[in-house]
């Protein structure tokens, strides 16, 4: 079973006039040098958009990006864990994916994640790339996404996303009293200095996330969010880019912000609020055999509603 290896990174300064391989070696140290030196030489390595040399030396704040297929090891083990299935037909799975769940097995992660509860419900879906995997939710962002139980579905649904064809609208609420929707169209790449964090950068890979309001509170806004781009964390990175950060988001939401005069119980769902407050809330695609549009959309889950309900009630007091 193969896995490709998709990654930006921001050159620092520490690695600043060093040699490509050695930088990106340092950047990516799960991997051996003679494998990333063999990724540079057929091409999967760019350096600000270039095909350079593994010897080529690289410069601080240069975007080196990796688009690499690796054979996998592992083998990775069915685990009898609840799905949450909207729909479900010979070739896509739908569903609704709770926080907490981790997507696709990685380093600290090697079991108890969605790949493992497809292969017991679907041992079949083994033979496609990465388990039909062919989109991502972070691990605690709950909402909808489509699965491939086919290889003709996983081609399409692949080059849905690459087109822009699938629609994905997400719910959010965010820390801050917004004015009105917008677009946010700014590149992203790895964070310098912080290899979990994705940042905004010049030489990133192109993010665009439209906004519009839903309802306006004290000190908060609930958002929803349509995705032309599905970049890792973008709306994370996009919302506090605009100094909007969600609710409750560990990485990227800054200072805590309460309403003024707010209760006991008020303060308490914001301060609780212990996960980013986004939910992928409507999903949209052709299907892969019979060419139909189809769409899903699914309820904000329970700590999101109580979230609200807490603000509209303060809301509702001054």
């Amino acid at each position: 079973m193969s896995e490709v290896i998709e990654a930006d990174f921001i050159i620092p300064l520490s690695l600043g006039e060093q040699r490509l391989d050695r930088a990106l070696a340092e950047l990516m140290p799960e991997h051996s040098r003679s494998r990333i030196q063999g990724w540079i030489k057929s091409g999967a390595v760019s350096v600000n958009g270039q095909v350079v040399r593994p010897r080529d030396k690289v410069a601080t704040d240069d975007v080196v990006s990796v688009h690499a297929e690796v054979e996998s090891q592992e083998r990775w083990e069915a685990e009898d864990i609840a799905i949450d299935i909207v729909y479900e037909d010979d070739h896509i799975i739908v569903l609704n994916k709770p926080a907490g769940l981790v997507v696709h097995p990685a380093a600290g992660h090697g079991s108890g994640t969605l790949v493992n509860a497809l292969l017991h419900h679907y041992p079949d879906i083994a033979k496609l790339p990465r388990a039909g995997i062919v989109h991502r939710l972070d691990k605690d962002t709950t909402g909808l996404m489509v699965v491939a139980k086919s290889l003709v579905a996983h081609t399409s649904i692949v080059e849905q996303l690459q087109t822009r064809t699938m629609g994905r609208e997400y719910e959010a609420v965010v820390t801050g009293v917004m004015t009105g929707g917008g677009c946010v169209e700014q590149p992203m790449a790895r964070h310098p200095q912080n290899r979990i964090k994705m940042a905004v950068h010049p030489f990133g890979k192109p993010a665009v996330t439209h906004y519009r309001l839903i309802e306006r509170f004290d000190a908060h806004t609930h958002i929803r969010l349509k995705l032309e781009t599905g970049r890792t964390h973008q709306i994370r990175v996009h919302m506090t880019h605009l100094h909007y950060p969600l609710v409750g988001d560990p990485v990227y939401g800054g200072r805590l912000r309460l309403p003024a005069g707010a209760s006991e119980e008020v303060a308490e769902a914001v301060r609780g609020f212990k996960r980013q407050a986004l939910h992928a809330k409507k999903l949209t695609l052709i299907h892969p055999e019979s060419g139909e549009e189809m769409s899903w959309e699914v309820e904000l889950p329970e700590d999101m509603l109580h979230l609200l309900a807490m603000l509209k009630h303060h809301q509702s007091e001054v």
